[in-house]
């Protein structure tokens, strides 16, 4: 029987019919290759069971988890592998690129399926990631285009209307799972890994066409608990900006609809903004959660729009800005949907 193939970073994974991570589903939720599925062949509970037996044994934790693994093959083979064609051939990998990837592998390549093992496995492949970074992330062109404005502007929405229309999008925040501020977190979702967020990063801009310009909002170096790369760090400090406004009235719209989560559960933002009240005050959060209490909510995020983010704001080509002064200035009248649409209409004509 021959020995699995290896294949060893850099590879495009767009080359591999398939490609299967093996490992348990928590380390696939933390990252993976991207367009990988995830068979694992050891569960939670059985790597736990073997990790803790080989502290104390490792030759019963590897008969052990040679068990574990043989039966999940045989699950997957009488299943997911069924209906495989005779020139099925996949990418296998699990953390090192030793016993997961290997059992799996060899037994593939028996029945007759080119089956290639990822040589050091994930480690590697996430070794060689953080190495290209730079020269994927960090490289001109496309140029970015930044689109700056105040809290509740609509960037965000402005960014989706071109992508309907036909642009090249970075949305940093879907990206996170975060709208980047302390009242940002997603309700239903929790924010992805740093390598998860950086692996994103890295799959985007390879697909984006270097001809074309790429648009993506303003964001801080952190969104939520993720840190932008300092590739990505520097491509934003040097994109042209576009400022956009929006009236005051405009934007409590825009946010009433935006954060219906805190609307529907008053207590989870009145705790939420307790982390503001060392930066602004007693009297200002109790005057915010009076306005959630009554259910003003109008009142309440025209009050903290003007007396804490717009305060906060830091404006493109000031000192405290890493952002160029913007050079262009684009004024919505609403925050409709036809409106959205119609400057991306009008950014895609300029800039594309």
């Amino acid at each position: 029987m021959d020995l699995p193939e290896l294949i060893s970073p850099p590879f495009d994974p767009d080359d591999f019919e398939e490609i299967i991570d093996v490992r348990s589903p928590s380390e696939f939720l933390e990252d993976h290759i991207p367009g990988a599925i995830n068979l694992p062949v050891l569960s939670e509970h059985e790597r736990h069971l073997v990790g803790e037996l080989h502290a104390t044994n490792p030759f019963e934790a590897r008969k052990l988890g040679a068990t574990y693994i043989t039966q999940n093959i045989h699950l997957a083979l009488s299943s997911y592998f069924s209906q495989k064609p005779s020139d099925y051939s996949p990418l296998v990998y699990c953390w090192r690129g030793n016993l997961r990837s290997h059992s799996i592998s060899i037994i593939l390549r028996a029945i007759g399926w080119r089956t290639r093992v990822l040589q050091g496995g994930y480690k590697a492949w996430r070794k060689w990631l953080i190495s290209n970074l730079q020269d994927t992330i960090g490289a001109t062109p496309p140029h970015l285009i930044i689109l700056g404005g105040l809290t509740g502007c609509g960037k965000t929405r402005l960014l989706h209307a071109l992508k309907s229309e036909g642009g090249q999008v970075l949305d940093l925040e879907a990206m996170a799972n975060h709208r980047g501020s302390i009242l940002g977190t997603e309700p239903d979702a929790p924010q992805p890994s740093q390598k998860k967020f950086e692996t994103l990063l890295w799959s985007a801009f390879r697909q984006f066409d270097p001809a074309r310009p790429v648009f993506t909002e303003a964001e801080s170096n952190r969104i939520g608990r993720l840190q932008c790369p300092p590739a990505l760090w520097n491509r934003l400090r040097k994109g042209r900006v576009v400022h956009l406004e929006l009236p005051l009235v405009e934007r409590v719209k825009l946010l009433m609809d935006d954060y219906q989560h805190f609307t529907q559960d008053p207590e989870l933002l009145k705790s939420t903004l307790r982390g503001l009240r060392r930066r602004c005050g007693n009297d200002l959060i109790d005057e915010w959660n009076h306005f959630i209490d009554q259910e003003q909510w109008s009142d309440y995020l025209s009050s903290i729009l003007s007396k804490h983010y717009d305060l906060v704001y830091r404006i493109p080509g000031s000192e405290d800005s890493i952002y160029q002064e913007p050079s262009e200035t684009l004024t919505l009248s609403s925050s409709s949907s036809e409106e959205f649409h119609k400057a991306a209409r009008s950014l895609l004509e300029r800039y594309q």
